[in-house]
């Protein structure tokens, strides 16, 4: 028996030391009557890296993190956390899950630290091990100093720190962070941003939803992009941004430029918009299209400003699913 037992015990150790995949989905599908929320969905997360999960409402984004959860029963298809099938191991899966939802469900009624307390007992932290590290999570996340007040008088940011801390108690390698900022105010977002760079600097795993496209730029090294349940595309925000993106020319004249079927001719120029005296011209290979343009627009107009740049992600977005995020 005990032989076994070590067997056993070894070659879960092997399991999480070896590089894995933090998340892999394969052919993924869920059904909700007639309703397909996710199709075929295959995915890669490695380990050590701040994944991003963006699509608009109703893409599947929820549905495919409650199955990579095991909140939820896939339909068909594969998940596996490090390594660990969620079906077949759920309660592994869920000892090496942090999840911090929309939805904090703190008990406000309660301190900080009961709070604390109540996820340790939860998750079987060893007594011994429990002030120790209640107390290190609360210093983490900037909250020791106010260990014994009720939860009721935090702001949105303070509950949303208790809530990653809490997470975070019985060190799991991966964590999940819906709307991580959801709801905080700047200097708040500020420093869970950092928090949430410093978990990838101790190894951890991050897989993020956001509905902020500043804030998959600023933290993820990855981003998926999906919309009615299917990939539509995943990469680095800044490949991105050069696959999809090509550049951005916003020109300011004096009148409204008329030549606008002009401006759409040329080679290159994917998409003009006109609003008022500010012209916005998507292309690819833009400073090939520059001369040409700024001579078709020279001719009837002065040009005030000329700003050649990159495209941001929320163009990005918009240009592979035909919808903006928060839609």
């Amino acid at each position: 028996m005990s032989m076994k037992k070590t067997a056993l015990d070894a070659s879960i150790v092997e399991k999480e030391v070896t590089t894995v995949p933090a998340v892999e989905i394969i052919e993924l599908c869920k059904d909700f009557g007639s309703f397909r929320a996710v199709d075929h969905l295959s995915l890669t997360i490695q380990q050590g890296e701040i994944f991003g999960l963006l699509g608009p409402n109703g893409s599947g984004k929820t549905t495919t993190i409650n199955m990579i959860s095991g909140l939820s029963v896939p339909t068909s298809g594969t998940v596996r956390v490090l390594g660990y099938d969620v079906r077949r191991d759920a309660r592994k899966v869920r000892q090496l899950l942090g999840a911090v939802p929309q939805e904090t469900a703190l008990y406000e009624e309660l301190s900080a630290w009961t709070n604390m307390d109540f996820h340790a007992d939860i998750f079987g932290i060893p007594r011994k091990e429990k002030k120790e590290r209640i107390t290190r999570m609360l210093e983490l996340v900037q909250l020791l100093e106010r260990k014994d007040s009720r939860v009721g008088t935090f702001s949105g940011g303070m509950k949303r720190r208790l809530a990653l801390g809490r997470a975070l108690l019985h060190d799991p390698s991966l964590v999940y962070l819906d709307e991580p900022t959801l709801g905080v105010d700047v200097q708040a977002r500020r420093v869970i941003w950092d928090y949430i760079l410093s978990l990838r600097e101790q190894g951890k795993t991050v897989l993020i939803t956001t509905n902020y496209l500043e804030e998959a730029q600023a933290l993820c090294d990855r981003v998926a992009i999906i919309d009615h349940g299917k990939l539509i595309a995943v990469d680095t925000p800044q490949h991105l941004k050069q696959t999809y993106g090509g550049s951005v020319i916003e020109l300011e004249t004096t009148q409204p430029v008329a030549s606008i079927e002009a401006i759409r001719s040329i080679a290159g120029v994917q998409e003009v918009k006109q609003e008022g005296k500010h012209l916005t011209i998507t292309t690819q290979g833009a400073y090939n299209a520059v001369p040409e343009i700024i001579n078709i627009v020279s001719q009837e107009n002065e040009l005030s400003d000329i700003t050649v740049r990159e495209p941001n992600l929320d163009e990005i977005f918009i240009r592979l699913t035909g919808t903006a995020l928060r839609d």
